[in-house]
């Protein structure tokens, strides 16, 4: 390990203190302590401490800005000199947190790993759009109905599956995350999407009919329905847990299976579901129409709303909605909106940083901006941002308002979600227009943010020398 790494995981804990760290993790960008007495550590010795790019406090954790790479070099010298507890980054948010932020990180965990294949299905789709777009296929003096059938056949199984069965996925990884096992969550997953029941989307075009049971309950497949698979991934694990400890160890391996998914099919399939769809379809018509209020009002709501919910951590609730919004229309309007904190944060933390003429900070701004740019916000907004004063947060804010309110307006939508800032024009290649429109939007909202940080901020970070 390097002399430096050692010397700036030394200073930090001399000020820190030994005996105030209870535990140590880190994250992507930042060495997170779990401390005994936040009054007790001085801000400013920190981030004086070579590399050190911003510090904050949150949720019960002291967290220091160090930026991608370093930040595991730093954390590896603490390791070998000190010996703290360790936990996870989990762990210790779940420690420190509320009862609606343990909730919120909770369902996060359900979603976090489906979104890569979310990502994944929507570039196929964008990808599809380009395919068989008239004009596109007009340069090469070819049309759609010359594009073989079997190759239609295999687009269509890289963009549809994803989205067909997506209630197993939610099922299995609930199921993960509250403690059950996970292919029981998967099986029951798939019985809401089974072929043997009416297609949810047919029957809502009118083309199938629900099964009824005893002329009033309807039964239909759950395609698309995030709230009830769900709602049956945690309820079912629950059951399951309850089970494991009751039923005798002979007759566990498969009792317990043979109760759970009979028993949370029949829940789902009769009682709950029916009435959970009926929330969640008012509830995405709600968002819908709070996205489409007049003026763009909408979105440059959105737009000040999401940077906000970055900082206090509950940014992962929008995870559950984007999904829900993507599964039944296919599109994802709200990233639309919430991405333009991105352009304004990087357009931001740049200005900041040139102005500066700070080395250190100069160099460290400059270093969060990339990082913004490729989709780490955390450096820029609590190293650089925040750590400035009032006046950049403000113009951040108002930017990304401007942004989201305008792309709202204008009714761009994204069909995927996952990707952020420069990578985040990849999921509108489905329509050249919403991509221009988007691109144009995204860098006029970080050219706005740039230009007002200039022009308008003089605070003590900036302009020391």
């Amino acid at each position: 390990m390097s002399n430096k790494y050692n010397k700036i995981a030394k200073e930090i804990v001399e000020v820190v203190g030994k005996d105030n760290i209870e535990s140590a993790t880190h994250c992507v960008t930042r060495l997170r302590l779990s401390v005994h007495d936040r009054d007790k550590i001085d801000d400013a010795k920190i981030e004086d401490i070579d590399e050190v790019k911003g510090v904050f406090y949150t949720g019960g954790q002291y967290q220091i800005v160090l930026g991608t790479g370093t930040v595991d070099k730093v954390y590896n010298a603490v390791e070998q000199q000190y010996n703290f507890k360790q936990e996870t980054k989990q762990e210790m948010e779940k420690k420190k947190q509320n009862k609606l932020q343990k909730a919120i990180r909770l369902l996060a965990d359900v979603f976090i790993p489906i979104i890569p294949i979310l990502g994944a299905t929507g570039l196929f789709l964008g990808l599809k759009g380009v395919m068989l777009n008239e004009s596109v296929l007009g340069v090469f003096g070819m049309t759609p109905d010359m594009i073989p059938e079997y190759l239609k056949t295999l687009v269509s199984v890289l963009t549809d599956t994803a989205f067909a069965f997506l209630p197993a996925f939610i099922a299995w990884s609930a199921f993960k995350t509250f403690g059950g096992t996970p292919i029981i969550g998967f099986l029951i997953g798939l019985m809401l999407v089974s072929p043997a029941l009416p297609n949810a989307y047919e029957v809502a075009s009118g083309d199938a009919k629900p099964i009824m049971v005893a002329h009033i309950i309807p039964i239909v497949g759950y395609q698309g329905s995030i709230l009830t698979a769900l709602f049956t991934g945690i309820l079912g694990a629950k059951l399951e847990k309850r089970f494991r400890k009751i039923m005798p160890s002979a007759l566990d391996l498969i009792f317990t299976p043979f109760f759970v998914i009979l028993i949370m099919m029949a829940f789902s399939l009769l009682i709950m579901g029916p009435i959970v769809h009926i929330i969640e379809n008012g509830g995405i018509a709600m968002v819908k129409s709070f996205i489409g209020l007049p003026f763009g009002i909408g979105g440059f709501l959105i737009g000040f709303i999401y940077p906000l919910a970055v900082m206090t951590g509950l940014h992962h609730m929008f995870i559950i909605v984007e999904t829900s919004l993507l599964a039944s229309t296919g599109f994802n309007p709200l990233i639309t909106l919430a991405a333009m904190y991105g352009f304004s944060n990087a357009g931001v933390c740049l200005a900041l940083s040139l102005k500066s003429k700070k080395p250190s900070f100069k160099t460290a701004g400059i270093s969060a901006t990339v990082t913004q740019l490729l989709g780490v916000s955390e450096p820029a907004l609590f190293g650089v941002v925040l750590r400035t004063g009032l006046k950049p947060l403000t113009i951040m804010l108002l930017a990304s308002s401007l942004g989201g309110g305008i792309l709202a307006l204008l009714h761009i939508k994204a069909n995927s979600y996952g990707l952020a800032v420069i990578l985040s024009p990849l999921m509108y290649i489905y329509n050249f227009n919403q991509l221009l429109t988007y691109v144009l939007v995204g860098i006029g909202t970080f050219i706005l943010a740039f230009l007002a940080t200039k022009f308008l901020c003089k605070t003590k970070e900036v302009t020391e020398s």
